[in-house]
């Protein structure tokens, strides 16, 4: 079947499933393949659940019009979602980047969301599938999508791009993350500057952080520039404060001289700064700006502040690599309280450097005193450190419960491996 028949059922049944738990009736199912799955393998079942038909690229044995044979399944989602996309005129946003990318989408998409119609990526579907499930769950009247790419290895955003076709790019940051698959940090601003690629041969526009002098050398040939930073930009704003809520004040604009986010740590700031200047290019109003910005509430593990058995936790566990980690210790240790406990979860797809940076997180951590410090799974169990250390988060946790802990500050930070949260039995 070719893209423009699928597409003209997608019109039909405009509701995409990849996962027969998720499936309702009249949805349209393809059944994609992985590593540990086969979907071909639940093309009865999706029949049995209601399916309006099942895009399969195995034999199933199944004798139904309903199932529709192609060459490769995820290649006809992902030229659907092209096919999709090709039918919208209006701006397209992607946005990447090591740190925060997920906070700053959340962010943008609550500022513009208030003046327009917009669609977005729902929480980090951000990859080969969920890129192309989110463009095809734009609905008709859209005026403006945002789009999150995440990648781990060179080559990815690239291919992203070839069916999101973005019209302006942001990549928030640069750090070390998943530096394995990326072979380096050269080898992540190589992968992340494939958005910058695809913006400067379309002739788009990027909001870029002016504060990072690598974004500015990767940039170059880029003429449509909407900067912004803490100096020197189109748009320029300050910390007030972040103890422990971020507070931000944008300069030159009286409406938006105080803006009080439920966000944790000073490292939002440039999150909050992009979703500024991407609201007042396209002309959100100021007030809106701020009450969008002021509304959000941080979720999934992300900078969260939370109380657990008398104490404040900054439960900050949804990933991390040595970037992030760093930033989020050096901020806990500005953090005006008494007794401080960390809790850090060891990073994942670091390759040959893993070792060296979780030894340097080490290090960081001896700079200053904590009540106590505990260390949990991956290549801290292989250094020789002064820290408390478990295998894994469940150990973590039950060492918490035993210490009765009240009155503290209790940083929980680490990879998505890790799945540190479950230290508060999460």
């Amino acid at each position: 079947m070719q893209t423009e028949q699928l597409y003209r059922l997608f019109l039909q049944h405009p509701s995409v499933q990849t996962d027969t738990r998720l499936l309702q009736p009249g949805d349209l199912f393809f059944a994609l393949k992985g590593p540990n799955f086969n979907g071909n393998l639940f093309a009865g079942q999706a029949l049995e659940k209601g399916a309006a038909a099942v895009i399969v690229d195995e034999a199933t044995g199944i004798d139904s019009p309903k199932i529709i044979r192609v060459d490769d399944a995820l290649t006809a989602l992902q030229q659907l979602a092209k096919h999709h996309r090709l039918q919208f005129k209006i701006p397209f946003l992607a946005i990447t980047g090591s740190n925060g990318k997920t906070t700053t989408k959340e962010l943008i998409h609550a500022v513009l969301s208030t003046h327009f119609k917009t669609s977005t990526t729902q929480g980090n579907l951000n990859n080969h599938i969920g890129i192309p499930l989110t463009l095809l769950r734009i609905p008709a009247d859209a005026e403006i999508a945002v789009i999150e790419m995440g990648a781990n290895h060179q080559g990815e955003i690239a291919s992203y791009c070839q069916y999101v076709l973005p019209t302006y790019g942001l990549i928030n940051n640069v750090g070390k993350a998943h530096l394995e698959g990326f072979g380096g940090i050269e080898g992540v601003k190589k992968g992340k500057g494939e958005l910058y690629d695809f913006i400067r041969a379309a002739g788009g526009s990027i909001f870029m952080n002016n504060d990072y002098d690598y974004l500015k050398d990767m940039s170059r040939g880029i003429t449509l520039c909407i900067s912004y930073g803490t100096s020197d930009a189109d748009v320029t704003g300050h910390l007030l404060q972040s103890d422990p809520f971020l507070a931000v004040s944008i300069d030159n604009n009286p409406q938006l001289a105080r803006i009080d986010t439920h966000l944790v740590g000073d490292y939002n700031l440039p999150n909050v700064l992009a979703a500024v200047t991407v609201g007042l290019h396209f002309g959100v109003p100021a007030e809106k700006i701020k009450s969008a910005i002021e509304s959000y509430t941080p979720s999934n593990s992300r900078s969260q502040l939370l109380e657990y058995k008398g104490n404040k936790v900054v439960l900050d566990a949804y990933n991390a690599n040595p970037s992030s980690m760093k930033l989020a210790i050096e901020n806990f240790a500005k953090l005006n309280a008494h007794h401080k406990i960390l809790m850090l979860g060891a990073m994942a797809e670091l390759g040959v450097e893993s070792i060296a940076e979780h030894a340097a997180i080490v290090s960081l951590l001896q700079e200053t005193n904590w009540d106590a410090v505990v260390l949990v799974g991956g290549d801290f169990l292989k250094l020789n450190h002064p820290y408390h250390s478990f295998a894994n988060s469940e150990e973590a946790g039950k060492w918490l419960q035993q210490q009765s802990v009240t009155d503290a500050h209790i940083l929980i930070k680490g990879s998505r491996s890790m799945r540190m949260e479950k230290i508060l039995g999460q």
